[in-house]
């Protein structure tokens, strides 16, 4: 058994980092240092828009915690020895971390992803929920391994209720304090040498990116299937759409009906959808 941990938190938002900030508190651990990584990936380019994401960090950031913008592997490597992390915690890392890094903090690094894992592993487990059509979503907290979302469970919680159309930000608003109570429960685990449970190999899903198709409506799939690739985008993607021609004019459908309502009636494979709201748009690609 472990006591008071010192912990490192690595996420990308002042919401998010407050809430794990929370849970450690609440767990009885220290928050000694802000991690948020300043590109997609170690050694490339950093965000162009980096300087919001400081400025929105900055602005709810404890004054005795320390943020660090690490841009390549060695770094990171150096912040979590450098500040003798125990244990890191991570929401929202899009660098794939070796094991030089996993073995950094004393105990490891865990992971908090937003499926009940080991379904939709991967980048895009929201977006894939809504794709399928999913009546919700879960959280999972692992432990970090050099694959994707495979290390073992250390806590989980399901049955959070998916809104018929959500965006990014309403979604994590709502699911942030259930990280928060999760995480407690996931530390006081990790500090008594919890291992965590093994995934279940067969029963994983991926959730990778969205193919390039996917930004294109197809009306001879079925109503129910492209309504929920609108609502997939309204959620947020890597890119915009989905696109569609109407009356040989490019829109971008922004939301779309099942029920009768306002908007342009279209039949699709197996009945019709009203499209609530669109926008003139021209795919690049087109």
């Amino acid at each position: 058994m472990y006591g008071r941990l010192r912990v490192a938190l690595i996420s990308f938002r002042s919401d998010i980092f407050a809430a794990l900030h929370a849970g450690c508190v609440q767990g009885g651990h220290l928050p000694s240092l802000y991690i948020t990584g300043r590109a997609s990936r170690p050694g490339t380019p950093s965000y162009t828009n980096m300087g919001d994401k400081v400025t929105d960090i900055l602005g709810d950031i404890p004054v005795d915690i320390d943020l660090l913008l690490p841009g390549s592997v060695d770094g990171l490597i150096r912040a979590l020895r450098g500040y003798d992390i125990d244990l890191a915690v991570v929401c929202g890392l899009s660098w794939r971390l070796p094991r030089s890094v996993l073995e950094a903090p004393r105990l490891g690094v865990l992971n908090i992803h937003t499926s009940l894992l080991p379904r939709y592993r991967g980048p895009a487990p929201v977006q894939w929920a809504l794709r399928n059509g999913d009546p919700d979503i879960g959280i999972t907290i692992h432990w970090m391994d050099e694959d994707i979302d495979t290390g073992n469970i250390v806590a989980q919680r399901g049955n959070i209720t998916l809104p018929e159309f959500v965006k990014f930000d309403t979604l994590w608003q709502r699911i942030t304090p259930m990280i928060q109570d999760l995480l407690v429960a996931a530390l006081a685990r990790a500090a008594h040498g919890y291992a965590g449970q093994p995934q279940n190999d067969e029963n994983a899903t991926h959730a990778g990116p969205m193919e390039p198709e996917f930004d294109y409506i197809d009306w001879s799939q079925p109503a129910r299937i492209i309504h929920n690739q609108v609502r997939t985008f309204y959620y947020g993607t890597a890119t915009p759409g989905p696109f569609a021609k109407i009356n040989d004019k490019w829109v971008r459908v922004l939301r779309t009906s099942l029920e009768p309502t306002n908007g342009t009636r279209v039949d699709c494979a197996d009945g019709p959808i009203w499209l609530v709201e669109t926008e003139q748009a021209t795919p690049s690609s087109r």
